[in-house]
């Protein structure tokens, strides 16, 4: 079965997916942007265990108009002859373009999605148009329970979905972590981390709700005799007023601001953690709390986050919350920290959880999801659809 799988851009996670599935059976990854100006990722190095096209390697793809990408998705999957391809999500100009060829030319499609109910203010004319474009997906590879609820709402058969779309490479977080832990001094004093701390990492955006977080830190401060420090790992457009508020809540001294870093720098942070905290108010799945868990840490988890479900198990690996309570937010904290857990028990216990959610139950699942589109392929002539297609593909 030759199968094209497409991404936006690679970063370290989707090699990671991509070498686990071509080790399932051979594929072709198609990346359309060679640069991306929202993850500033560094590019790949060393040699790729799959047969890898980029469209664009030194441009955006979303900054270009949506007929030049069609133009370019048309060529390459023209020349690339799949027998099914593998689409991530309908919102992706190049994610379009993709749809709309594969209709042209009756090939099966599979939809990646981590998109739930709740990570967004639902339209029901939006709902309704998305909903044709989702049945004309032939299979769909999702998250988890949540994600796979919402794209059967949207239209496509339960029977046709297959859950594990969202993966990190276990193994190599496990790894390092240990190795790191091993000489845990060293890279404390090297990289100036405290000696122990709650550890978040972020876009700087809105959704990330890092105000909350640090007015619910700074309460848990008061709550506890020997407070843990707070690490903020990660940047963007909202870093000048996170810093402005940590000033207020008069926490300089105990909220430690590293900026972005890349892959190979992230076991750090994970592995001199007590624990993980994730606080977004939407959040379609959450790919770093799979990494924590994979280093083996306790995680506290917002309940808007699409893995909360999957992962978080109340007590046994960390706890949920409602991320609109600072006050909540602040007593998971104290309960990790000062609530007598266990927390080498916990990290353990994320260990186990996440093993079920690594790169090797993806590349069976999208496999699986493959052979289902190969074998019932969906044939879609709904006009409504074709003609949002063609508007996307070049009017955007």
């Amino acid at each position: 079965m030759r199968m094209v799988v497409v991404f936006h851009r690679f970063g370290a996670y989707h090699h990671a997916r991509l070498r686990a599935a071509n080790a399932v059976g051979p594929l072709i990854a198609l990346e359309l942007s060679g640069r991306d100006t929202t993850y500033r990722w560094n590019r790949i190095e060393g040699e790729i265990e799959f047969d890898q096209h980029t469209l664009f390697e030194t441009q955006d793809s979303q900054h270009l108009s949506a007929a030049v990408l069609w133009r370019a998705v048309r060529e390459q999957l023209d020349g690339l002859g799949p027998e099914v391809v593998a689409i991530p999500g309908i919102y992706d100009k190049g994610a379009v373009a993709a749809l709309r060829w594969c209709r042209k030319k009756r090939i099966p499609c599979i939809l990646m999605s981590a998109s739930t109910q709740r990570d967004a203010k639902r339209h029901f004319w939006r709902e309704w148009l998305k909903g044709r474009l989702v049945r004309c997906f032939s299979s769909a590879l999702v998250g988890g329970k949540p994600q796979k609820e919402y794209v059967v709402k949207l239209g496509m058969p339960p029977e046709r979905v297959f859950t594990g779309y969202d993966a990190v490479d276990n193994d190599y977080f496990s790894r390092q972590a240990e190795l790191i832990r091993g000489r845990e001094q060293e890279y404390r004093t090297r990289h100036g981390l405290p000696s122990r701390y709650f550890l978040s990492s972020n876009r700087f955006i809105p959704k990330k709700n890092l105000f909350r977080l640090a007015q619910a830190y700074a309460k848990y401060r008061g709550r506890v005799p020997d407070p843990w420090d707070l690490v903020l790992l990660g940047d963007g457009e909202l870093m000048p007023q996170v810093e402005r508020s940590i000033r207020e809540l008069r926490l300089q001294d105990c909220v430690v601001l590293p900026g972005f870093r890349q892959y190979d720098e992230l076991p750090v942070y994970y592995a001199l953690a007590g624990c993980y905290i994730q606080a977004s108010t939407s959040e379609q799945w959450g790919l770093v709390v799979n990494e924590a868990m994979a280093s083996g840490l306790p995680v506290l988890v917002s309940k808007a986050c699409g893995c909360c479900e999957a992962l978080v198990q109340e007590g046994q690996n960390g706890f949920s919350f409602d991320p609109l309570s600072v006050d909540e937010m602040a007593e998971k904290m104290r309960m990790i920290s000062h609530g007598g857990c266990d927390l080498a028990k916990m990290g353990q216990a994320s260990r186990d959880i996440i093993a079920n959610w690594g790169c090797d139950n993806f590349a069976r699942n999208l496999w699986r999801a493959a052979q289902c589109a190969v074998e019932r392929p969906v044939i879609n002539r709904d006009p409504v659809a074709s003609a949002m297609l063609h508007i996307l593909t070049t009017v955007r």
